[in-house]
């Protein structure tokens, strides 16, 4: 395995982070289990899950799973980088989801007894909450922080400007502020190039992709590449079909499957820390090491904009 800094933090995570959303709803408990000890096999020390992952509103089932997983012992939760979110609807009550104080204060509890650990390494808003000032969402977070209930705070879905707005709010109350986010990116949805990418990169912040294959579009979709390609449910258009027959095509000269590519191309990207896989099977959490040795060239680098055109950022991307 290879290791990074979680952007400018001090904190070394592995370049590949393990995805639990499907723990529960799609796989099965022991199974679970399997996927998270081989995880650690490999030395994939970085987690990343959710209180409203699971399937059953209010339950979070998935944490539940990671809880009893730890609960095993023998060193399993300390060498792990544990990520959880918070935001998603946990009830019926107005103060059961979003950003309030009151909200996060208790939502942080349940996570920590679910996940049976005493702290959270990542605590990530899971959305923006426009209703919510900085100062309170600040205060909240810095208070679990001082309760020494959560190391680190991040963000997943944010624009460019909540990054800057976010931390220019902890700035100035001396507060670390935000050291990641977690947004959509893959070869096929480019748009955080735009503004978002940027605003990591400059205050700092350590990328985590989700939808690293394009639910499954970009794992080999036009034929029986690998046992792991998620086709059902896919519909290409035309335009599409030449377009991942082109992806394709380039990823078999490269003699690589195209999910590892994929993968390949997210680690290439300098403001990325570590993309989330969702392994369903320990095949294709075997399989995912592929992406940490494949070296693209500038030429192939080339070919993949071409492609997959991206975005310059703003404003050069629609100004002079």
């Amino acid at each position: 395995m290879k290791y990074t800094n979680l952007g400018r933090t001090g904190l070394k995570v592995s370049r590949l982070c393990l995805g639990t959303m499907n723990f529960g709803p799609r796989t099965t408990e022991p199974d679970a289990y399997a996927i998270m000890d081989r995880a650690l096999e490999h030395g994939m020390n970085f987690w990343d899950t959710a209180n409203v992952y699971g399937g059953k509103k209010g339950e979070g089932i998935t944490e539940q799973i990671i809880g009893r997983y730890f609960a095993q012992g023998g060193g399993r939760r300390e060498k792990v980088v544990l990520a959880t979110k918070v935001y998603g609807d946990m009830g019926e009550w107005p103060n059961t989801s979003r950003l309030s104080a009151l909200h996060i204060r208790k939502a942080c509890e349940e996570s920590l007894r679910r996940l049976q650990t005493d702290y959270i390494d990542v605590y990530q808003m899971h959305h923006v909450w426009r209703d919510a000032p900085w100062e309170e969402i600040w205060q909240a977070m810095e208070l679990l922080v001082q309760q020494g209930k959560v190391l680190y705070i991040g963000s997943s879905n944010f624009a460019g400007w909540h990054i800057a707005k976010a931390n220019e709010a902890a700035k100035r109350r001396n507060f670390l502020g935000l050291v990641s986010e977690q947004s959509l990116y893959n070869l096929n949805a480019r748009t955080v190039e735009r503004d978002l990418l940027p605003a990591c990169e400059d205050y700092g912040l350590g990328v985590i992709p989700w939808s690293p294959l394009a639910g499954g579009l970009l794992g080999g979709v036009l034929g029986d590449i690998d046992e792991g390609s998620r086709r059902a449910g896919i519909k290409l258009d035309e335009a599409a079909r030449v377009k991942i027959t082109a992806w394709e095509t380039l990823c078999a000269e490269l003699g690589e499957f195209p999910a590892d590519v994929a993968i390949a191309w997210l680690l290439h990207q300098k403001a990325v820390t570590a993309p989330i896989i969702g392994p369903r099977t320990l095949a294709q959490v075997d399989g995912s090491l592929r992406a940490l040795e494949i070296a693209l060239s500038e030429e192939t680098l080339k070919k993949l904009d071409e492609i997959f055109p991206g975005h310059k950022p703003s404003p050069e991307g629609y100004a002079w």
